[in-house]
């Protein structure tokens, strides 16, 4: 059974810093993509940043140039560090798995980043 499980939310001020991590277990192979998504209270959920299997990293541009995606392949993990963090950043991350590219994928239950004024 796959399972995928972040760590690492909380409350930190404007402009500090949090490192997110995410850990999938019960898969036996390297899913075609890995990443994580966040959702603000009232908001849809939208991607931050995502790590495709061969190298290819997407950043949102929101978030682009502050946040940093980091993905072991053979561990199958994925971290997101962020960096001077924002009060709109402030949302539940949610660690996002797709298998192929045709579609097929599992998610973390979410963690919970909070940035103060």
């Amino acid at each position: 059974q796959v399972q995928v499980v972040e760590s690492g939310g909380g409350l930190v001020e404007t402009g500090g810093s949090l490192r997110l991590s995410c850990v999938v277990s019960g898969m036996s192979f390297r899913p075609f993509r890995m990443g994580w998504y966040r959702q603000g209270a009232g908001k849809d959920r939208d991607s931050v940043a995502l790590a495709d299997k061969g190298g290819n990293r997407h950043y949102s541009d929101s978030v682009r140039g502050r946040f940093i995606i980091y993905r072991d392949e053979a561990k199958n993990t994925v971290d997101l560090q962020m960096n001077a963090l924002k009060p709109e950043d402030t949302a539940v991350y949610y660690c996002y798995v797709q298998i192929s590219a045709a579609g097929g994928d599992y998610w973390g239950q979410g963690t919970q980043v909070t940035v103060s004024s």
